[in-house]
């Protein structure tokens, strides 16, 4: 009999336990509509350099500038390339001085701004 008992206690919460694990699909959502639902995503903060253009490669959209250091990210005065829009290059060539902001990404630079 207890063996009975015990068998029909675990069904019933078993029964339970899986009912609440399911969707809801009857819940109003009425008035939830200012609510943000999604992760907000952090971005990385965006550092400012100045350096001269050495490069630029259209089909890559990326601009090579040789720059200072830039202590807001730790980095020592170096010639890198950095990932651009199309857009943002517009009026810009080899050997201009510019300054730009960038942002790191996933361990790439990416261009935010830039300017002569």
């Amino acid at each position: 009999m207890k063996l009975a008992m015990i068998a029909v206690a675990s069904t019933v919460i078993t029964l339970s336990l899986s009912a609440l694990a399911e969707d809801m699909p009857g819940m109003k959502m009425d008035g939830m509509e200012g609510m943000q639902m999604e992760q907000e995503t952090k971005q990385a903060p965006v550092a400012k350099a100045e350096g001269t253009i050495k490069a630029i490669d259209t089909t890559k959209h990326t601009v090579t500038i040789s720059h200072g250091a830039v202590p807001a990210v730790q980095w020592p005065p170096m010639t890198m390339a950095f990932s651009v829009k199309e857009d943002q290059l517009t009026g810009l060539m080899a050997g201009d001085r510019v300054s730009f902001s960038f942002r790191l990404d996933g361990g790439k630079a990416a261009i935010v701004s830039i300017k002569k």
